[in-house]
Parts: structure tokens; C-alpha cells; sequence
């Protein structure tokens, strides 16, 4: 097989990101519609990102965050996004690079994205299990959002004050 000197890889991964961007950016401006609510998966130490001493600690390697129905102060520009968000009561403004991201999946619809790194090589088969993955999750909750099995998985729920 031929060498791939264009790297579709890396046009197709930042393609995907793009898609992320202007999700994010359309929800800034008008708000969730309808449904719809994403489970995003970050990297915490990638370069860039801000999230508190505490979440890292926590979350040392990867986090998966909800956008649903308690968060603020959404921003988005052409590298990054920035969020608010309460963890056991305590709020919290995270800034995310969109490199940083590994997932993201809108269960309203069954739609989900995998991440690579920029630099790291994608197999061609990736993009076709990460579509039979997102067509096969149930819309059951955080635990059914991208990642590595074992992942820790953040949920407003989990953070709400039950009545």
C-alpha cells in the first residue's frame, strides 16, 4: 500500500473536531434544542487545558463531562471551549482545547465521534467501529458514553441535590 502523504488521518480527525466547534458554538448562541445533550471525553493534562488541582486529581488521565441541563457560560472560539459546571456543589469553569478531546456523543440521536491525538496515526478502521459503537449505545447515561472500559465518568446527576 502506498504512503499516505496527505494524511487523511489528520484531515479527517480535525474535520470531526470542527464539527464539535460548531455544535458547541450554536449552543452557545441558542441553548441546547430539543433533546439533545453531549457527553464530552478530554484528556485533563493535554496542553491547554484548565480544569481545578481537585478535578485533576481525580480525574488523572481522562474525564468525561455532560452538557444537559446545568452548565453555564458556554464559550467557544477557534481552538477551545470553556464551560461552567458544579462538582459536589462547588462550580467550576473548565477550559477544554478541542485537541484535547478523545469523544463526544449526543445519545438524543446516537451520534458519537473518537478522537485520536493530532500527531498518532488512525487505523482506517477506527472511524467504521467508532460509527458501530455510537449506532449500538443505548441512551442509558454516562456509563454508556465513549471511553476506555473502567473510565470515570462524570454526571450531573451525580452532583445534583436530591429532593
Amino acid at each position: 500500500m502506498a504512503e499516505d502523504l496527505i494524511r487523511y488521518d489528520i484531515l479527517t480527525q480535525e474535520a470531526l473536531r470542527g464539527v464539535v466547534r460548531k455544535v458547541l458554538a450554536e449552543v452557545a448562541k441558542a441553548g441546547l434544542p430539543g433533546e439533545h445533550h453531549f457527553f464530552i471525553t478530554f484528556v485533563t493534562r493535554a496542553p491547554g487545558v484548565r480544569i481545578s488541582q481537585k478535578l485533576l486529581d481525580q480525574y488523572d488521565k481522562e474525564m468525561t463531562i455532560v452538557l444537559q441541563n446545568q452548565f453555564w457560560d458556554l464559550k467557544v472560539n477557534e481552538t477551545s471551549f470553556e464551560v461552567g459546571l458544579s462538582f459536589d456543589g462547588q462550580p467550576e469553569m473548565l477550559v477544554i482545547p478541542f485537541a484535547a478531546l478523545k469523544g463526544f456523543f449526543d445519545p438524543s440521536v446516537q451520534t458519537g465521534m473518537q478522537f485520536h491525538d493530532l500527531g498518532e496515526p488512525s487505523d482506517a478502521g477506527d472511524d467504521e467501529a467508532a460509527d458501530e459503537r455510537a449506532d449500538d449505545a443505548p441512551d442509558d447515561g454516562p456509563e454508556d458514553a465513549p471511553g476506555q472500559p473502567g473510565e470515570k465518568v462524570v454526571s450531573l446527576d451525580a452532583f445534583r441535590k436530591k429532593p
